[in-house]
């Protein structure tokens, strides 16, 4: 059996295969492991910002129902095995060389055939394998980039989330909100409840896709705020008041999507879960603020999470420094016009990532909204840069789940 680094080495190796989306490669190589994803049900949650949140408290709730529960989400902060869970615990670095071994031949068979395998098909496949060994109940599920073709969509779950949409992907998705809003509808299938955050146009798409399946649509309105600080929000939905251990306005809206897809599941065990579910989700740099230092870790990198962050960071902490580092297909300007209001002075990096946008593309881009910025060789030094300028300020490190992970290393915690 091979190691855990060699696993991981190859894993990331099939990554020279991109991007496919698809469902061909998927059906093969689950049909030859027994078609694990039939062994649990599912929760489905797509969208572009906060499918990771909704993902996340509605696997609490259900666990805290004492239900085992598998949550699959994508991409990691630091370790692979952050993406597969059950119950909370992460996919063991055992588990992982193991399931490797056992779907390394038949990738490598499927490759021989012309089939080339993407390194998200293999990690939803071991994800899928992991759920079923593990006896899991109910598995949420976050979709990978669009829906209709992601490697995830060949479920048929309980329940379908589509949270908002807007522009992203569009190499792969489209170029406007309502083509990419017919990608995520994709994951609607018949007589499977809707959930979502979709305004106009792409609520249009969505209730349109819903009526072909006969699918019920429950649009979730924005939740009343009560309060909000680092530890969480306060809020109320549906004439009852709860309390999220995630801060910003948008874990709000999220936590309600998140009732609202638990109700539709109809289980009665979950009734009494929704409270303390909401109140103990734990999810890593989504508006964290870090115990015992100045720092709040945010994973924003759309020009819509980024309106949202600044209205939170408004509301919390006044303005902040800002680290900042992208991926090159980002939308920057829109990012960083959104954030500019709540910053006093920025540190520019350009995270460990292939994909990362180069500093003096990111330093053009930002220095058209903010005339204080000054850039940084690594992650880590713009960090340690930040704690050196910011004055009273929090510092705020976003932009990309490179950034924060290299961040998260840099600082040691």
């Amino acid at each position: 059996m091979q190691t855990y680094p060699e696993s991981l080495d190859w894993l990331y190796g099939l990554q020279k295969h991109g991007v496919k989306l698809g469902l061909r490669n998927i059906s093969m190589l689950l049909s030859a492991l027994g078609n694990p994803q039939n062994s649990f049900r599912s929760i489905h949650v797509a969208g572009t910002d906060g499918k990771g949140s909704v993902s996340a408290i509605t696997a609490s709730v259900l666990r805290q129902a004492g239900i085992r529960t598998g949550l699959y989400t994508s991409p990691h902060l630091e370790r692979f095995n952050e993406r597969i869970c059950v119950n909370g615990v992460q996919i063991s670095d055992e588990k992982l060389a193991y399931y490797v071994s056992k779907l390394r031949p038949k990738v490598e068979e499927m490759a021989s055939g012309g089939m080339m395998c993407t390194f998200f098909e293999v990690t939803t496949a071991i994800a899928f394998m992991h759920f079923r060994d593990e006896g899991t109940e109910y598995a949420v599920i976050e979709v990978g980039m669009g829906g209709r073709y992601d490697a995830t969509n060949v479920i048929v779950p309980e329940v379908s989330v589509i949270t908002n949409i807007s522009l992203e992907h569009t190499e792969y998705l489209g170029d406007t909100i309502e083509k990419i809003a017919a990608e995520k509808t994709g994951i609607i299938k018949e007589g499977v409840p809707v959930v979502t955050l979709c305004k106009e146009p792409a609520l249009g798409v969505v209730r349109a896709r819903a009526a072909e399946a006969g699918s019920e649509v429950t649009a979730v309105s924005p939740p009343d705020i009560v309060s909000m600080s680092p530890e969480g929000t306060e809020f109320v939905h549906g004439g009852k008041r709860y309390f999220v251990g995630l801060a910003g306005k948008h874990q709000a809206v999220n936590a309600a999507t998140a009732v609202e897809a638990v109700r539709l599941l109809g289980d009665e065990r979950t009734e009494d879960a929704v409270d303390l579910g909401l109140r103990n989700v734990s999810w890593p740099a989504r508006l964290q603020k870090l115990p015992g230092h100045p720092i709040v870790l945010d994973v924003t990198h759309t020009a819509a999470g980024a309106r949202d962050l600044a209205e939170d960071i408004s509301w919390i902490y006044g303005k902040v420094t800002l680290v900042i580092g992208v991926l090159t297909d980002k939308d920057l300007r829109g990012i960083i016009k959104s954030l500019a209001p709540v910053v006093n002075r920025a540190v520019v990096a350009s995270p460990d990532s292939e994909r990362a946008m180069p500093l003096d593309a990111e330093m053009s881009q930002i220095s058209d909204y903010l005339g204080n910025a000054e850039k940084a060789p690594s992650v880590g030094e713009a960090v340690r840069r930040a704690l050196e300028i910011r004055g009273d300020d929090t510092v705020l490190i976003t932009g990309s789940h490179f950034t924060i992970g290299e961040a998260i290393r840099w600082l040691g915690i």
